[in-house]
């Protein structure tokens, strides 16, 4: 009997030790075991080299294989590796500026790991911000259908994707769902922004319906990204931040995706001119090189934490936030990031990309494209008449078909029924012209075959 190469043992060790996120479970699947990763491309232990159409997971904005990212890292942890924030340290204070320098606002910045972590601080903090104003009674939020906001039971109750909760429920209390507008899926007869304001509406009803006085803040994603990436209209957005302060509540924008370069702007809402309350952050804020996430909270909002009452103050504590090295890597990634321009370059190679791909759009089984800097959601249907969604099946053959031409692209897996039929593609902002060209004719190849 031969012996086992290392790649079958790794296979076997994976099949024994490993739980792959968001996989049913398949025997001997063979998943793919990355080995290294440079530019926009990865390659796994059998040599086999791919485009990361999605960024890894929507995050590695910058790029893979970046030595000054490592290097500030590594002087960083040689310095001093940790320290808890409930004292500082010098990463800490710096990348808080830069922050606000990138939010061009004054922001007071909670750090944490991730951005269910984020989420479920602003959640805190807006809660307990009522309650030290006098309306101790305003805990509700709003939150819209198929917007994902992460998977502790609080974020996970402000998510609006039922197949992501199925069997976890019951979550934390106090969230409520409304509808979020889609351009392709309108009422017969609405134009896309009378359709947005519709449900702005519908948003503000049931704030009115709920009592505008129980309810603390809205959560939105300035596009919705797992969900299907849905762009709302301009004056939705700006029609939500109206409601938010005519009855009282804070705008919490979730920039856990959006953020970082993502869509052309710093941050996404930065798209749409208005000024949230709370920001929240993770992935691209250290191009996923680091665990890091970040609640930014406007300074105003933090006044009512600087009470004498023994609990006035943030009573949180996060063992990892902030650590020192992601810190510091997270300033070198922006860093890289302003140096390369690569926010502009997202804006720019976005709408050549959306140009050079829109021909797609007369193929038969694509009912809608749809794109914002460097983030694009293809909804693929199977019928354009009455846009029903192609099977689960059909889809999986299409990414299974781009992979086979090495490139990497994801869909909406596991969100709402009826609803995971649409590719999506998010790559390093640091894509070079050639890897764009390539991401252009691997889709038109795959879509014309």
């Amino acid at each position: 009997m031969s012996q086992k190469t290392s790649q079958e043992t790794l296979y076997e060790k994976d099949e024994q030790y490993m739980w792959h996120h968001l996989k049913p479970y398949q025997k001997d699947q063979n998943p793919m075991v990355i080995d290294s990763a440079k530019g926009a491309w990865i390659t796994d232990i059998e040599g086999n080299s791919y485009l990361d159409g999605m960024s890894g997971l929507w995050c590695v904005n910058a790029g893979y294989g970046r030595e000054e990212m490592v290097e500030a890292a590594s002087e960083q942890l040689q310095q001093m590796p940790f320290h808890p924030l409930s004292n500082s340290h010098i990463p800490g204070i710096q990348l808080a500026e830069k922050l606000n320098q990138w939010l061009r606002d004054d922001y007071r910045i909670f750090f944490s790991n991730s951005g269910s972590e984020a989420n479920e601080t602003a959640f805190k903090i807006a809660r307990q911000y009522h309650h030290q104003n006098g309306e101790p009674q305003r805990y509700k939020f709003i939150s819209r259908y198929r917007a994902y906001h992460g998977n502790t039971l609080g974020a996970l109750a402000a998510t609006g994707q039922a197949q992501r909760k199925f069997r976890y429920e019951p979550l934390a209390p106090g969230f409520i769902h409304v509808h979020a507008p889609d351009e392709y899926h309108l009422p017969s007869g609405q134009s896309f922004e009378a359709w947005s304001l519709e449900c702005a509406r519908m948003m503000e009803d049931t704030i009115k319906w709920e009592r505008p006085e129980t309810v603390a803040a809205v959560i939105m994603e300035p596009i919705i990204t797992g969900g299907g990436v849905l762009i709302p209209h301009p004056s939705y957005v700006k029609e939500v931040e109206k409601i938010c302060k005519k009855y009282g509540l804070l705008l919490i924008n979730d920039e856990v995706i959006c953020g970082f370069g993502r869509t052309g702007e710093n941050f996404g809402y930065q798209n749409y001119g208005i000024e949230p309350d709370i920001v929240t952050m993770a992935k691209g804020i250290t191009s996923g090189y680091l665990p890091l996430a970040a609640t930014a909270v406007k300074q105003e909002l933090y006044e009512p934490f600087k009470g004498e009452e023994e609990s006035d103050h943030f009573r949180q504590v996060n063992t990892f936030g902030g650590n020192p090295a992601a810190c510091k890597l997270a300033i070198k990634n922006m860093e890289i990031m302003e140096e390369e321009n690569l926010v502009a370059r997202s804006k720019a190679l976005g709408k050549k990309i959306m140009e050079d791909i829109q021909p797609l759009e007369d193929h038969p089984n694509v009912g809608n494209i749809r794109q914002m800097g460097l983030l694009f959601g293809i909804e693929l249907v199977a019928n354009k008449e009455t846009k029903e969604p192609i099977s689960n099946e059909a889809i999986g053959n299409m990414i299974a078909e781009c992979k086979s031409r090495g490139l990497i692209v994801g869909k909406n897996a596991d969100t709402v029924a009826g609803h995971s039929n649409t590719l999506t593609l998010a790559p390093p902002l640091s894509i070079t012209d050639e890897d764009a060209e390539m991401i252009v004719r691997t889709l038109k190849e795959v879509f014309h075959e």
